[in-house]
C-alpha cells in the first residue's frame, strides 16, 4: 500500500525496564473525577455516571516525557488562562468491550503520570455556549505523559499520593483514594461506550488545586510509586 504522503508515526511512551515503546492509539479523559476538583470548578460532586472527552492520540498532543528527564512545551496560542491538571494515566494492554468492574484490571498494561493541559478560558467559553471542548483540551502539546510502569511490576494502583509543584511550590496534593470513580469502574464504563484496544490511554481525572501557569514556569507532577515528570513552559 502506498500513500499520497508519509503517514505520521504514533506517539510512543517509554516503558520502565524495557527498550520497547508503548504506541499510543487513543487518549480518553475522565471529567471531574475528584469531588474537591468538581467543587472548585463549580460542579456538583455527587457520584453521577462518569463523562468522557478525548485528546488526539498522535504525537501532536501527546508529549513523551523521559524518565529522569524533562520536556519543553510552548505556551499555546489564543489563551490567557493556561492550566495544569495532574492525572494518573492508565495504559490499556488488551482489547476489551463491555467488561465488568471485577475484570477491568485484567486489561491494564501499566500506569504513568500525565498532565491534562487546558486552555481554561476557551473551555469555559465552549461550555457556556453548549459546544464541544476540543479547543480547550485537544490542542498541540496538551498531554505530557511520563514513563509507563507495567502493572506486572507493582500490581494494581488504587491509592497513593498525587502531587504537582510549580517552581517548587506545591499546588496539588491529594491521594488516589479520593477518585470518585475507581480505575476499574472507569474502565468498565468506558468499555461500554467504546471497544478499548491496546495502545489506549485513560487520564483518570485531577484533584483540586488546578491553576494557571505562564511562560518560564516549571511543573513537576508525581504519583507515589511511578516516575515523575518535569515540564517547562516555554
Amino acid at each position: 500500500m502506498t500513500y499520497v504522503f508519509n503517514p505520521s508515526l504514533p506517539a510512543a511512551l517509554d516503558v520502565k525496564g524495557v527498550q520497547d515503546k508503548f504506541p499510543v492509539r487513543r487518549v480518553y479523559c475522565v471529567g471531574r473525577n475528584y469531588a474537591a476538583h468538581a467543587i472548585e470548578m463549580g460542579s456538583d460532586p455527587d457520584r453521577e455516571p462518569p463523562f468522557f472527552f478525548c485528546k488526539p492520540g498522535d504525537g501532536d498532543a501527546v508529549v513523551a516525557v523521559p524518565a529522569n528527564g524533562s520536556v519543553d512545551i510552548p505556551y499555546p496560542p489564543l489563551t490567557e488562562n493556561y492550566h495544569y491538571e495532574t492525572e494518573l494515566v492508565v495504559a490499556i494492554g488488551k482489547p476489551v468491550k463491555d467488561i465488568s468492574v471485577a475484570q477491568a484490571a485484567s486489561s491494564i498494561f501499566g500506569y504513568g503520570v500525565g498532565l491534562d493541559m487546558t486552555r481554561r478560558d476557551l473551555q469555559a467559553t465552549m461550555r457556556e455556549q453548549g459546544r464541544p471542548w476540543e479547543i480547550g483540551k485537544a490542542f498541540d502539546y496538551s498531554a505530557p505523559i511520563g514513563e509507563l510502569t507495567p502493572i506486572a511490576d507493582l500490581g494494581e494502583i488504587n491509592a497513593g499520593n498525587i502531587k504537582l509543584t510549580v517552581n517548587g511550590e506545591t499546588r496539588q496534593d491529594s491521594d488516589l483514594t479520593h477518585l470518585i470513580w475507581s480505575v476499574s469502574e472507569v474502565i468498565s464504563r468506558l468499555s461500554q461506550l467504546f471497544e478499548l484496544k491496546p495502545g489506549d490511554l485513560i487520564m483518570t481525572g485531577t484533584p483540586a488545586g488546578v491553576g494557571p501557569v505562564v511562560t518560564g514556569d516549571t511543573l513537576v507532577a508525581s504519583i507515589e510509586g511511578l516516575s515523575s515528570i518535569r515540564v517547562n513552559i516555554k
